[in-house]
């Protein structure tokens, strides 16, 4: 008995229906499958999800590049809602397959940890609910890509907002601040009933598979073998103890420098001592062009890599009307290859985002040589170690004539950056522990409950700031984050990630290419070892502890006081 003939290639299951998909499945599932063909059968099922998967892939990336098109959002809700449940209980039913038979390697030990994990909390009641999920995640995509302000006259998206408030002036700052808010007050009730909906779906989905909440699920679904609920708490701690200290004595610098009595919301991003905003780049090719300078200078072959991205077209960087928010990285499995989609808008953040994204794509680009989908991809902390290294590795190289910035802005791009480490900490641990109190707390179906929430968490990780009269808009700030409608419970990996980089950062202070070295090797073993061997690889460890937190937030601090002290490029104060 024969295998099924695969399909040509991902585009020829563009227009694809289950039904067209369901019989590669079978002949898999119907395979007399013994410990002497387990290999090749195994390769053969990696092939085929691979070039499905990479339909499905497309189909996402058109509709997130443009979520006014009916036919792309068709095309992806039929992916989405529609075939990738089905795949799952395929999939499934796969893996029980080669446990039975006792298949084993030592290089596929994670896999098949994951496998057994996957076939134990499956259940086929859950199927038509994580199809019904995802259409609502396409609505919440869609709602936010149609959101518009008003502007001095003209029609502009949340996102091109973001350089007004960096302006020096603080009344247009304010002004940017509550435009921004206006599009989620508007749409509060809608977003609070789809919500309503994912909460509901999902608790259900938890119980269906013998957990009492979602929170119980989601860290077996997601494979979380190396930390608890318990370590998330403690993490949350230890961002009180000794990220928030940092934060306050950052923003006392800032309220003073600024010299105001109080700071506002719309006082924290503007760049201090300057008379008009960093403006990194002002086109997209000049925007690619600067980061392949950057890149090569890093590493050759991480060079090699990007130029490979602009040349094929796998970049999709500047913010429309239409296009979904936020930025991601996904990877082709077929052609190997990763594409970036982000929205840039001519600020210093937009520089951030695309070396971050670029990192993963070093990721999937170094995993891909592993013989099988499965020992490519890892679980998000190893991911955006990937990625939030590659921020710091890159620092050294943004000043001109090769990167973004002349020799004094360097300096401001910098001190923004490392400031921003810091409070994203704090904003991780605030988004997570929202998360888990949503889906324990026994109230997270209360929209009004959630709001209050979210409020009181915010006032324990944003201190300082003085948001009196600003209720609404700090309430619907959590609104505005996908991750807590689309990806549940994917956040604390930023930052875990977030620490672990700091740890190849400060190896890369003594030795950048040792550094970037071990960065590499990490990179390259795509999912075949354990998250802390993965760290250890790169020359980190995961931290959830207070002491250790607290000596990289020291570090950081200690930068931020040397770039304030010193004029010259950040080349000298990293």
């Amino acid at each position: 008995m024969a295998l099924s003939e695969l399909p040509t290639s991902p585009q020829a299951l563009a227009r694809a229906t289950w039904e067209d998909i369901s019989g590669h499945y079978e002949s898999l599932a119907t395979y007399p499958l013994t410990m002497a063909n387990a290999a090749g059968w195994l390769s053969h099922w990696s092939r085929f999800e691979e070039i499905v998967g990479e339909a499905a892939t497309l189909a996402s990336i058109a509709y997130t590049c443009d979520t006014t098109d009916p036919a792309k959002e068709e095309a992806h809700l039929r992916f989405a809602s529609e075939i990738a449940p089905r795949m799952e209980e395929q999939q499934t039913r796969l893996a029980r397959r080669l446990l039975e038979v006792g298949y084993s390697r030592p290089e596929l030990e994670t896999m098949l940890l994951e496998f057994r994990t996957d076939a134990e909390i499956f259940r086929e009641a859950n199927v038509p609910l994580v199809a019904e999920l995802e259409e609502l995640d396409a609505s919440y995509e869609k709602t936010l890509g149609a959101m518009t302000v008003e502007w001095d006259g003209e029609r502009k998206t949340v996102q091109q907002l973001q350089p007004f408030l960096k302006s020096p002036d603080r009344s247009v700052r304010e002004r940017a601040f509550h435009a921004s808010a206006e599009p989620f007050l508007a749409q509060r009730d809608t977003l609070s009933e789809l919500f309503d909906r994912m909460y509901t779906l999902r608790q259900c989905i938890a119980r269906n598979a013998g957990f009492r909440n979602f929170q119980e699920f989601i860290f077996r679904a997601k494979h979380r073998f190396w930390y608890t609920p318990d370590d998330c708490a403690s993490f949350h701690r230890a961002v009180e103890e000794t990220v928030m200290p940092a934060i306050a004595r950052l923003h006392e610098y800032r309220r003073e420098r600024l010299g105001v009595s109080v700071l506002r919301p719309w006082d924290v991003t503007v760049e201090l001592d300057r008379a008009v905003p960093l403006a990194p780049f002002e086109t997209v090719p000049e925007f690619v062009e600067r980061a392949q300078h950057i890149f090569d200078r890093v590493d050759p072959e991480l060079g090699r890599d990007f130029r490979t991205m602009s040349k094929e077209q796998l970049l999709d960087l500047d913010n429309r009307q239409g296009k979904a928010p936020g930025g991601y990285c996904t990877t082709l499995q077929h052609r190997g290859r990763p594409f970036i989609f982000m929205n840039a808008v001519g600020v210093p953040d937009d520089v951030n985002t695309l070396i971050h994204e670029a990192g993963h794509c070093f990721h999937a680009f170094a995993a891909s040589p592993q013989p099988l989908i499965w020992q490519r991809g890892t679980g998000m902390e190893a991911a955006e170690l990937a990625s939030m290294s590659m921020e710091l590795l890159a620092a050294p190289y943004l000043a001109r004539p090769d990167g973004y910035y002349s020799e004094s802005d360097v300096r401001h791009a910098w001190l923004e950056h490392l400031e921003d480490i810091l409070l994203t900490l704090a904003h991780v641990a605030s988004v997570d522990a929202f998360q888990s109190w949503i889906y324990t707390s026994g109230q997270g179906d209360d929209g009004a409950a959630r709001d209050r929430a979210w409020v009181e968490i915010r006032q324990r990780f944003e201190r300082v700031v003085d948001w009196s009269g600003l209720e609404p808009e700090r309430m619907a700030r959590w609104y505005r984050q996908p991750h807590i409608f689309v990806s549940p419970f994917y956040y604390i990996e930023y930052g875990i990630a977030q620490l672990g980089a700091l740890q190849i950062w400060r190896d890369s202070l003594a030795d950048q290419p040792a550094a970037v070295a071990r960065y590499r090797r990490a990179l390259a073993l795509g999912g075949t070892r354990s998250l802390p061997e993965i760290y250890a690889t790169a020359g980190a460890k995961l931290v959830f502890d207070s002491e250790t937190m607290g000596e990289l937030v020291a570090l950081v601090e200690s930068r931020i006081d040397a770039l304030r002290d010193d004029p010259g490029p950040a080349e000298r104060a990293a």
